[in-house]
């Protein structure tokens, strides 16, 4: 489905590079250390901010004369909080979107968006190595840029950008390495099930990165 998206953290043909996604990326990473830093006294909360790719499975068998493409490559700045009880579960809400603006089938400008909340299993294995087990439930949305303005400078609040949003169900594992006191690495990879997502080859899309992160109060 596509309908003018009027949000004004949604980039226009003015910041074609995606720049006010990236104001947002920032202002999420000035946001989840003031928010963290307020939880200092909690039993564990844990902010993280990385870099991630997509693949996915192409569809080599297709037999009709029009094959969507894949949806994989790219960089993708990202951001996750994530909060642990003592009992080593917790909830996670994370999100990520393409750094800069792609080909659909080599024509039309799109950027996808992913995002998602899960429940969250995180063992401790040693006093350097913790674990993150997760799954939820989240979307995706593919903005999608006309390749004409068709704004001037009269017109007031114009979009030239529609977007298509698809439910999806996402499972994912990282392992946290404390390099040093409460920093960590975390090497992770993420399964996300798109049932609707017609667009491109596969429901399957997987995304893999690393993230830096701090955990704020005893781990």
């Amino acid at each position: 489905m596509s309908s003018g998206f009027g949000c004004n953290l949604v980039p226009s043909t003015r910041s074609s590079q995606g720049g006010g996604l990236r104001k947002f990326f920032f202002f999420t990473l000035a946001c989840g250390l003031i928010f963290g830093s307020s939880f200092a006294n909690a039993q564990q909360l844990d902010f993280a901010v990385g870099g991630s790719t997509l693949w996915s499975p192409e569809n080599t068998t297709a037999l009709t004369g029009f094959i969507p493409p894949p949806e994989k490559g790219g960089v993708y700045p990202g951001a996750s909080l994530q909060y642990i009880l003592p009992n080593h579960l917790g909830f996670n809400v994370e999100g990520a979107f393409r750094y800069h603006k792609t080909f659909y089938n080599d024509y039309q400008p799109y950027r996808p968006i992913l995002y998602d909340a899960n429940a969250v299993f995180a063992p401790r294995l040693s006093k350097k190595f913790s674990a993150d087990f997760m799954g939820g439930i989240g979307g995706q949305t593919l903005l999608f840029y006309t390749q004409l303005n068709p704004c001037t400078a009269l017109a007031q609040g114009c979009v030239t950008n529609v977007n298509s949003t698809h439910f999806l169900l996402h499972s994912g594992a990282g392992l946290r390495y404390y390099f040093w006191h409460n920093y960590f690495v975390r090497p992770e990879a993420h399964w996300n099930f798109i049932p609707n997502n017609f667009q491109f080859h596969s429901r399957n899309v997987f995304r893999v990165g690393a993230s830096v992160g701090y955990t704020f109060g005893s781990r």
